[in-house]
């Protein structure tokens, strides 16, 4: 139990944000650096229905103070009341509580502010930018508005053994080394855009590389503000 959520909790209470407690019924290392766990929802998904790309905050409790990290859920069933949550490992206290979480341990939640719009119309061709903490964001993505739309996606980091829904068929992958993310969009993206007619650019990494991508796409590349989303998903430490 996290006891108390400082100033960001009694904010989202002001924002009429929706609690719940979650209970962990499996845990399964994919990688050594990536970890599968799967829940019960505590009557979430069937107060809030379910929508692609749809995220909570889990509250986790920092040396007695409150810590809050998003996560998209994982196919999530309604009808059970279940879901899976998708942890990229590294410092931090989030991944210390995902490394030893067990059937049978609870973690508390906040649902505000997930809302998904498919992009309208559908895009000739979807260009994704992430890395492991997105995976599941871009499957979802991908599952929705990819399953007859080509992709070109760029993952940083190693992403060997990550559970990539991808179809070899429809979406390229193309792999960057950490720092390099940008470099590889950038000496490749204006052409790609120039050959599709209406695309979509979907950005999720890091902070500081998303808000410079944005930037760049849209305001030197020319994507009209509607058909680019970007959100960080982590702060470089």
């Amino acid at each position: 139990m996290v006891q108390g959520r400082g100033w960001e909790g009694a904010v989202l209470r002001l924002l009429r944000a929706k609690d719940y407690e979650f209970t962990v019924t499996r845990a399964d290392d994919v990688t050594p650096h990536y970890r599968r766990l799967r829940l019960t929802d505590g009557g979430m998904l069937a107060a809030t229905g379910v929508h692609p790309t749809m995220w909570v905050r889990l509250w986790f409790d920092n040396a007695g103070r409150p810590h809050q990290r998003a996560y998209t859920l994982v196919d999530p069933d309604p009808a059970a009341g279940t879901f899976g949550l998708e942890f990229a490992l590294h410092e931090g206290r989030a991944s210390d509580w995902a490394r030893g979480a067990k059937p049978g341990d609870t973690i508390e939640a906040t649902v505000q502010g997930t809302g998904f719009e498919t992009p309208d119309p559908t895009p000739s061709h979807l260009f994704v930018i992430g890395d492991p903490a997105s995976l599941p964001a871009i499957n979802s993505l991908i599952g929705t508005v990819g399953s007859a739309v080509p992709a070109t996606i760029w993952f940083e980091g190693d992403g060997e053994g990550l559970p990539f829904r991808t179809d070899p068929a429809l979406h390229e992958v193309h792999r960057a080394t950490r720092g390099q993310l940008a470099e590889r969009v950038r000496a490749v993206l204006p052409d790609l855009l120039k050959g599709s007619a209406d695309p979509y650019v979907w950005i999720t990494c890091d902070t500081t590389t998303t808000r410079a991508l944005s930037s760049y796409v849209r305001r030197e590349l020319g994507v009209r503000r509607e058909r680019v989303h970007a959100l960080g998903y982590w702060r470089a430490g």
